[in-house]
């Protein structure tokens, strides 16, 4: 039985496996590196956070996104967005050098047994462990507006379901939000030449705007102190503080979460998107309805009028909640027995990460709704990583390596440097 199973190996899943390999944990990690990054992003999106907050995390601190910036000859700089795809691979040069070796196979179920979990695999395989981190990312809790549901995805899609817009070229293509996701992909599928729109509830499209100089006068950087969320003393708190966030009452935290750092679009973005996409505000869709090969959306404004728009596809770049409904793969009785955030459906977390199952872990977006919004960037998978690891050693006994775990000294491909990484089944 190991020690711990690591569920995910995105930015979260693969920084709790560094630490956990460093304190010499038996451990095994499951999922396709970076998965999100790689398989739900089409080519020419950028990083929205700067790079020097979007480091993954091991103890050292000695691969992050700067020293792999220097492999490539190039240098990640402050206000200078960074290609998605280099992101991607960022992160799995990090996987080859701070983590064990990643088993690629999904995990389909985590039930709780005598001492720990059974997990099963894909293709049937059981494995078993005393302790479980969840880094499942976002895609189990994609949000798709009620009257797209139905809809078969020749019709409707969700953002995150595209590595490739191409197969829009010269269609009509109606996106719904007001986030990052919805003003990118819609400046995307114009500049390819898709007819695009953009629908919104909100009355106004929110931009950031370019971030000051990392260096500046002590005052104004009291002022509006940088942080991993953008500047300012709130997102500082956010960013800094999250175990503060987590000592405030339920409905709070679950009100926060829901409403800090609402929908807006990147600084460099703007100059592209204005002039090229057709923008409607203050508008939702009331009913979607397949016609002649199209869809006919029924738009319904804040005022009360309502408005016909036939198009090709609609995608719902209508962002992710985390919630226990939506995860899937947990046991039904284990899922029923979890304390949740509140009034949502999110589990709460301990100040190490800790469900209210023995054992059961949480980290990235489904520990948001517990320690606030930096759980939904990847500013936050230090904080994580550090935390979570110190929870999994005090559940399985002092000295952390609780099955006796024998740590192991890995080569990398043609490099010298040596990496401890635990020896697993």
């Amino acid at each position: 039985m190991h020690d711990l199973v690591v569920v995910g190996a995105g930015p979260y899943g693969l920084s709790i496996a560094a630490h956990a390999a460093a304190a010499g944990l038996d451990l095994r990690v499951f999922g396709r590196p970076m998965a999100s990054w790689r398989d739900h992003m089409p080519p020419g999106m950028f990083l929205k956070s700067e790079p020097w907050a979007s480091n993954l995390s091991d103890p050292k601190g000695a691969f992050g996104l700067a020293a792999y910036a220097a492999t490539r000859g190039a240098e990640a700089r402050h206000g200078v967005p960074l290609p998605v795809g280099f992101f991607a691979s960022y992160g799995l040069w990090f996987a080859e050098r701070a983590a064990p070796p990643v088993d690629e196979r999904t995990i389909t179920s985590v039930r709780p047994c005598p001492g720990g979990f059974r997990l099963t695999t894909e293709d049937g395989a059981t494995v078993l462990a005393r302790t479980v981190a969840l880094a499942v990312g976002v895609m189990p809790f994609i949000d798709i507006p009620a009257p797209l549901r139905g809809l078969a995805p020749e019709q409707a899609t969700h953002s995150s379901h595209h590595a490739d817009l191409t197969r829009f070229t010269g269609r009509d293509v109606t996106v719904i939000g007001a986030g990052q996701a919805a003003l990118e992909t819609a400046a995307l599928l114009a500049e390819q030449g898709t007819t695009v729109r953009v629908v919104a509830r909100s009355g106004r499209l929110n931009w950031n705007t370019l971030p000051p100089p990392r260096q500046r006068p002590l005052g104004q950087s009291a002022r509006a102190p940088h942080t991993g969320l953008g500047c300012g003393w709130k997102n500082w708190l956010y960013a800094e503080t999250p175990g503060l966030f987590r000592r405030l009452q339920e409905e709070t935290r679950a009100r926060v979460f829901t409403s800090a750092l609402g929908p807006a679009g990147a600084w460099w973005l703007r100059e592209r998107f204005e002039p090229a996409v057709e923008v409607r505000l203050g508008e939702s869709v009331a009913a979607a309805v397949p016609a002649n090969g199209r869809l006919r959306l029924e738009l319904i404004a804040n005022t009360g009028r309502v408005e016909t728009v036939e198009t090709d596809h609609v995608i719902a770049a209508t962002g992710f909640t985390p919630g226990l409904e939506r995860l899937g793969l947990l046991d039904g009785e284990l899922t029923g027995a979890l304390r949740t955030v509140g009034s949502t459906s999110a589990p709460e977390a301990s100040a190490v990460f800790e469900s209210s199952h023995p054992g059961l872990f949480l980290a990235g977006l489904l520990s948001a709704p517990s320690f606030g919004p930096s759980m939904r960037f990847v500013y936050g998978a230090s904080y994580t990583a550090e935390r979570l690891v110190r929870g999994v050693r005090r559940r399985l006994g002092a000295g952390g390596g609780g099955s006796g775990a024998r740590v192991t000294v890995r080569q990398r491909r043609g490099e010298g440097e040596a990496v401890p990484t635990p020896t697993v089944s």
